[in-house]
């Protein structure tokens, strides 16, 4: 577990004294929040407008509930409809940048920290309807929908503000989401329920969904090889490489499949270097395999030694478990005003 985690999670005494030690700067930050908020609830702080239609993919914490793939998937959905969608984001890192040209190589993809330039630029470019991902909180961007994501796998019932811990916001913020969506990868069922039963405290009136993030296919991350059948991971000792917000989450949906796994995590969005690599493949010498993310092997696959031993990425698919309709109705939401903006 990172640093940051440790303080944020952790119960041994040193944890909890790190953790108390950063309450009062919580309270701080809770304050402007809470101001900020208030400033935007009462149009007193300017949002940008647009020309197209816009929906937010955000979530409440930091990192790990699945954004980029499901702000994909969306982007996919009103493809379908006949819209033509646009992705923004902020690019930190620039794996996400790569991760959404390969999921969808047909959208125009734009990183640009202000989001209301970056609506512009795929409006300019012929988009109808923007995705953006990971804009919850920036609320200069105007928006037509909020899509909020809670991820059931890093649920907790403390939920403590940053720097104290992983929350951007308290739960209540989810009132101003036109629908969550709880996401799921290894959780229990138990774990859903335990959001759902939150959710129906702090934000009632909110149209809730459920969908799970699954692995699909066993991929080559450097092209040379065919993909295989996730059955193949079965019995296998794997070296599982992740730099992502919840790796936990993603050793644990390989231990479902019956392998053996090697835990190798680096910090979210970690650049990867040819140091980095050489230290993997040390790493790997008792594993059969190496399997990472898409968001790692977007990064890994251009860098990664010929002579090496091979390197797998994981597939993901989305499935709604629950909520299909809500999920429905949101998208007409938004071809309706995509419809709209085009009259």
């Amino acid at each position: 577990m990172r640093f940051v985690n440790r303080i944020w999670e952790g119960d041994d005494p040193a944890e909890r004294l790190a953790r108390a030690v950063l309450i009062p700067f919580e309270a701080v930050y809770r304050g402007v929040v809470a101001i900020r908020g208030e400033l935007y609830d009462r149009s007193l702080a300017e949002v940008s407008g647009s020309s197209i239609a816009v929906v937010s993919i955000g979530n409440l914490t930091v990192g790990g509930t699945g954004k980029t793939p499901v702000a994909a998937w969306i982007a996919s959905r009103l493809s379908d409809l006949g819209m033509k969608p646009g992705i923004v984001l902020r690019g930190y890192g620039g794996d996400e940048v790569m991760v959404h040209r390969r999921l969808n190589p047909g959208i125009d993809v734009v990183a640009n920290v202000n989001r209301a330039a970056g609506i512009a630029a795929i409006a300019a470019n012929g988009a109808t309807v923007a995705v953006l991902d990971d804009a919850f909180q920036h609320r200069r961007a105007m928006r037509h929908v909020d899509i909020v994501l809670l991820s059931a796998d890093s649920w907790t019932r403390k939920r403590r503000l940053l720097p104290a811990g992983p929350w951007r916001e308290p739960l209540e913020a989810i009132q101003r989401a036109s629908l969550v969506l709880i996401t799921r990868k290894a959780a229990a069922p138990q774990q859903v329920a335990d959001v759902l039963s939150a959710l129906g405290v702090a934000g009632p009136r909110v149209p809730q969904a459920v969908i799970t993030l699954a692995m699909d296919t066993i991929c080559s991350a450097t092209g040379t090889m065919r993909s295989q059948h996730l059955s193949t991971l079965s019995g296998k000792r794997i070296l599982a490489l992740s730099a992502i917000g919840n790796p936990g989450a993603f050793a644990a949906q390989l231990r479902a499949l019956g392998a053996d796994v090697i835990n190798c995590a680096y910090p979210d969005h970690h650049a990867f270097s040819p140091t980095d690599v050489i230290d993997i493949v040390a790493r790997s010498r008792p594993a059969e395999r190496i399997v990472c993310t898409l968001k790692d092997a977007v990064k890994l696959g251009p860098i990664w030694p010929a002579d090496a031993p091979p390197l797998w990425y994981v597939s993901q698919t989305v499935s709604i478990e629950s909520g299909a309709a809500e999920i429905d109705r949101i998208l007409a939401r938004i071809q309706s005003h995509n419809s709209s903006q085009l009259t």
